[in-house]
């Protein structure tokens, strides 16, 4: 039964982008339309996944001004464990071969996404250093998978430096998305996932900051998203 909730929450992602796509032809590039298909894909694959998902400290997510949100990587079913929880007008950024996954592929790039090419990492910078202005002219948040690659359970992977770039050039502050490890196991004869509970940290303000603090910064956030995945 765990296998078979894990086919229909995969096949639901790209019937709900079908459906999403008519909303982002209607308002390209509009920002908070990633929020909303966020939002029904990471509901509706819980449902199907019988996953619960407990969560701590929604009140520290910035809802009134732009934030970087970084987040642990672990699988790809992190998408149904955090997709609801981003902030209005959000923006995210996935590598290249994304836009090439059918209807999924086409909503991200219509969704103003900040699309990335590993084999350039200068360039990836420079791209996270444009989309600081994006955060700041346009009131955009930006959320990030600072590991760059999922970690498969093996525990918070080194930071890379775009999202802090990002954070800092813009003095926008970065808020911390903290998921359990976790792993294909299920409870019971029903096939149900188990729990993912998720705690949100405090936002790390950055005005003032320059590009000498960010090797501090990375430091801090990576020691209190360790933490708190431990405690978790």
């Amino acid at each position: 039964m765990g296998a078979l909730r894990k086919l229909l929450a995969w096949a639901s992602v790209p019937v709900i982008c079908l459906f999403a796509l008519v909303l982002y032809l209607a308002r390209p590039f509009n920002p908070d339309n990633n929020r909303l298909l966020a939002l029904a894909v990471a509901r509706v694959g819980r449902a199907l996944l019988g996953m619960e998902r407990p969560l701590e400290g929604l009140e520290n997510m910035p809802t009134d001004r732009p934030t970087v949100v970084i987040a642990n990587h672990q699988h790809n079913d992190d998408l149904f464990v955090v997709g609801d929880l981003l902030p209005p007008r959000t923006v995210t950024v996935g590598k290249s071969s994304l836009v090439w996954i059918p209807f999924f592929g086409q909503v991200f790039w219509l969704g103003g996404n900040v699309i990335l090419n590993r084999a350039r990492s200068h360039k990836a910078i420079a791209t996270m250093r444009a989309t600081s202005e994006a955060i700041t002219r346009e009131r955009k948040s930006l959320w990030v998978f600072p590991e760059g690659t999922r970690s498969r359970g093996r525990g918070l992977q080194k930071f890379k430096k775009g999202a802090f770039h990002a954070a800092v050039a813009s003095g926008a502050p970065i808020t911390m998305v903290c998921a359990r490890q976790y792993e294909d196991k299920t409870l019971g004869w029903s096939g149900r996932r188990e729990p993912v509970p998720v705690r949100i940290l405090p936002p790390i303000e950055t005005a003032g900051m320059t590009t000498e603090d960010i090797p501090e910064l990375m430091v801090r956030c990576y020691s209190q998203m360790a933490e708190a995945i431990a405690e978790l």
